[in-house]
């Protein structure tokens, strides 16, 4: 029997996720679901709420057939037996563990609505970044149902925002943790089943469900220290004339260490690694792990001393004052190929910015819409599509952003229309910057001096 599939959550995790498992198994019925009526119209029309490279064509490919978005949460509950939780795990602001700690308040209604409509036995997978043995709270809410059983998986996103469809079509692994009684080992071989439609067997990883919540942190904090420790290194780099594309790629050479996350630039960003090494930092903290809280800890203040790093070195350029300059953002999202500005480093660089009484523009090609809700509160910004109008009569532009169409502007038409002298920062080290200094920028980059 093909079990039908719902999604609880129609954001960067439920939408992509969904409609790849929806296009890989045309006899399943896949339901996305969500409270909020905005993001499903969306996903209905022709303007969906996430910017991804390849997810328009999937979604196209199998919408109206056998995937379907809806606002009627219950009835996805109730038509279906897998039933995936995708909702938003944000860091808690607010009493015990704020700052630290996940806000599990939006988990807990999905798990609440899953046990109040039910009109069966169901699986329920855990597929938002949860803390470990969240499961275990999960399966206690789902328990209070008299009649019904439910049986609780871990299949974390591995995704990285910009290829997460490629991720998803051609997965280093898949991870799914269920009980390893018979119950759930049967909800187990369901859920491989979805996945084997397309990912080969061996690339199917299957664990208890404590380590598969414990390896999405994991590996989370593993690649957020990675980009934290070449940062610490391109400080270095600067100070002592080292560069540090030099040095990375020496490291990268080294088959322990691996060429991947080792770029310089602005931090990490996005809607994990901030938020997955802070829980990781509360657990340890928990269980009396003070020492290895203070390190992981210390991967979060490295990403914000950098974001800081690249404040400070532009007021130094700029004859020690930004008060009354303007300065173009080029890029907001986090990272490129996306639409997502979640922990974005550009964010934190605005406010920044805001804070020495700049003016700031700010250009994306997809962002646009997420940033103007971001800096809704700043003073002094504005939004630009193009970025030959973001760039007349600013001071400075800072590269925020790798989108590879920066590489192919007229840097000299750039150059043209601003104030003198006119100062370029790369912190994503994506151009030639000894072109760049020959068309006149004051050049500066992250690790290396020009």
């Amino acid at each position: 029997m093909n079990r039908n599939i719902a999604c609880i959550g129609a954001g960067y995790i439920g939408g992509p996720t969904m409609a790849v498992i929806a296009r890989k198994n045309p006899d399943r019925k896949v339901m996305v679901v969500d409270i909020s009526k905005e993001r499903i119209d969306a996903w209905n029309s022709d303007d969906l709420p996430i910017y991804e490279p390849g997810l328009e064509e999937v979604v196209k490919s199998c919408r109206g057939k056998n995937l379907f978005f809806s606002t009627d949460v219950a009835a996805a509950i109730r038509e279906c037996d897998i039933i995936f939780v995708g909702v938003n795990t944000p860091t808690k602001t607010f009493g015990k563990g704020a700052g630290y700690a996940s806000n599990l308040q939006f988990w807990e209604a999905a798990a609440r609505t899953i046990s109040q409509e039910a009109n069966g036995d169901k699986i329920v997978v855990e597929k938002s970044t949860l803390p470990i043995r969240t499961a275990d709270a999960m399966a206690a809410v789902l328990h209070t149902h008299p009649e019904h059983t439910f049986t609780v998986l871990s299949n974390p996103e591995f995704l990285a925002e910009g290829s997460a469809i490629n991720d998803l079509l051609d997965p280093d692994r898949v991870l799914i943790g269920g009980p390893t009684d018979t119950r759930g080992q049967e909800a187990v071989q369901a859920l491989v089943d979805v996945y084997a439609a397309w990912v080969p067997r061996e690339r199917i990883i299957t664990t208890n469900v404590w380590s598969s919540e414990m390896s999405k942190l994991a590996a989370n904090a593993m690649l957020a220290q990675r980009i934290s420790s070449v940062n610490a290194f391109s400080a270095l780099c600067e100070e002592t004339g080292a560069n540090i594309e030099e040095v990375t790629a020496v490291l990268g050479m080294d088959h322990r260490i691996g060429k991947y996350f080792l770029k310089a630039g602005p931090g990490f960003g996005g809607s994990c690694f901030k938020k997955d090494v802070l829980n990781l930092v509360y657990l340890c903290r928990t269980y009396g792990l003070d020492e290895a809280a203070d390190y992981w800890e210390s991967v979060v203040t490295m990403n914000d001393v950098q974001q800081r790093r690249i404040v400070e070195r532009m007021v130094k350029s700029l004859f020690n004052t930004l008060a009354g300059k303007r300065i173009a953002l080029f890029g907001f999202a986090f990272k490129a190929n996306t639409g997502d500005t979640r922990e974005t480093p550009a964010l934190t660089v605005a406010h920044l910015l805001n804070e020495e009484h700049a003016e700031i523009v700010v250009t994306d090609p997809k962002a646009l819409r997420n940033a103007a809700k971001d800096l809704a509160g700043l003073e002094r910004v504005t939004l630009e599509p193009d970025p030959y109008k973001a760039a007349e009569g600013c001071d400075a532009i800072v590269i925020m952003t790798e989108w590879a169409c920066y590489r192919d502007l007229d840097w000299a038409r750039l150059y043209a229309s601003m104030r003198k002298p006119a100062l370029l920062f790369d912190t994503r080290n994506i151009l030639d910057g000894k072109a760049m200094k020959a068309l006149g920028f004051n050049v500066l980059a992250v690790g290396k001096t020009l």
